[in-house]
């Protein structure tokens, strides 16, 4: 597919893209990934720049985004995440937190305004896709910000976010957390269950990323508008580990037009990935618990890292990512799956070759390898969030909300 060399690959996507005389065609993936809209529904840029301030309008040395390596992937709308700790929320700190993320997203678009812009609707993403721009659509991971105010939601749409995760780690005010032993709501909370009625009127999509299986139901069984999963996978690869869906969850989601969307982290992909975590976190706590150090002690910082210098991590390949996707089309159809990577969020656990966001067209091949499409791999890519994204538009159009989008 490609050459053999990184410098070549970046030599002939480049300037094939900037107009140039090559004599070098790109590949039929590379074309592909090109063509169509890439919308990618889980990055996770704004808490990585918290923690390590970087300009992604430029080539950077660290993370798997910035301006270059995703037109060089032809990824054309980041929905960038807007991810409050649990830690955060719990302290009272929620609402100022994603203010200053939301405003760090507005910051990289100001500073950029050939390279990115903000986008807050559909239309949005095609006139953006039109001017060869990157769309920065924002959805927010924990929903620990509305604090019980709807007025909170309200102020969130006006600043452009048009997904909730309606929780994350720990169950929260709006629900239980697939993570959380405590399912002090037995699914959504009261104020959950109107919630949701609230983002179908408003037109916020609802992320059942992150939920207990018993809020999943709770929330398929009263949304008007179709769901996402905005970075999920299938639990039927890592048995046990409910943060992924199961089957029939994933079945259920597609019948009411719902889309998952793939995670790339490779805890979410093979069991190896989790079986190592656990030993790891095993080991961590045996080592602490005989040396009396705290979770913060340099100490034991220092044995994790050695822990996995000494102990190779089992990364997942391509073939795990398209397996899943094969699934979720068995079980559904191609209208039921999209892309939720994870970039910035899963660390160093990415699979060979989807390292990071320039190698949307590996992916590309791996599905023309395995019989898709072109037609099917647009879908994929972006057609299916694009879709049901609008669907949301629709029904809040019909409830008398007016969709706000950036460009009009």
């Amino acid at each position: 597919m490609y050459k053999n060399t990184l410098t070549t690959v970046v030599a002939i996507i480049t300037t094939f893209y900037l107009g140039a005389c090559v004599s070098q065609e790109p590949s039929e993936a590379d074309r592909i990934a090109h063509r169509y809209l890439i919308v990618d529904t889980h990055i996770d840029v704004p808490y990585r720049l918290q923690r390590q301030p970087a300009d992604v309008g430029e080539a950077t040395e660290d993370g798997q985004f910035d301006y270059p390596r995703a037109k060089q992937g032809g990824l054309n709308a980041a929905f960038m995440s807007i991810y409050i700790p649990a830690s955060v929320d719990a302290d009272g700190g929620a609402f100022e937190f994603a203010e200053q993320s939301i405003d760090n997203v507005e910051a990289i678009a100001t500073k950029h305004p050939q390279k990115f812009a903000i986008a807050t609707c559909t239309a949005d993403l095609i006139t953006h896709f039109d001017n060869k721009l990157i769309s920065l659509p924002m959805g927010m991971e924990n929903g620990g910000p509305i604090d019980s105010k709807f007025s909170n939601l309200e102020h969130f749409y006006q600043r452009g976010i048009r997904y909730v995760t309606l929780t994350h780690s720990k169950s929260n005010h709006i629900s239980d957390s697939s993570y959380d032993s405590n399912e002090q709501w037995q699914g959504l909370s009261a104020f959950g269950k109107k919630l949701v009625p609230e983002m179908n009127r408003l037109g916020v999509m609802i992320d059942v990323s992150h939920l207990s299986d018993a809020a999943f139901w709770q929330v398929l069984a009263l949304s008007q508008t179709p769901v996402i999963a905005s970075h999920s996978s299938m639990r039927h690869f890592t048995p046990g580990f409910h943060r992924n869906m199961s089957d029939d969850m994933v079945v259920a989601l597609a019948s009411k037009k719902g889309v998952i969307q793939v995670n790339f982290g490779s805890s979410f992909l093979h069991q190896p990935a989790r079986d190592y975590g656990t030993r790891r976190t095993e080991a961590a706590k045996a080592y602490q618990l005989a040396n009396h150090l705290g979770d913060d002690d340099p100490a034991l910082v220092e044995f994790l890292t050695d822990y996995r210098d000494s102990h190779p991590y089992p990364y997942a390949d391509l073939a795990d990512v398209l397996d899943h996707i094969d699934r979720i089309v068995a079980l559904t159809s191609i209208d039921a799956v999209g892309i939720g990577s994870d970039y910035d969020g899963v660390g160093d656990t990415l699979p060979t070759k989807l390292k990071d966001v320039s190698t949307y067209p590996n992916l590309v091949q791996g599905l023309l390898d395995r019989g898709y499409s072109e037609t099917e791999i647009a879908k994929l890519l972006g057609g299916n969030t694009l879709r049901l994204w609008q669907q949301v538009e629709d029904y809040a159009t019909s409830q008398g909300t007016q969709t706000r989008c950036t460009s009009s």
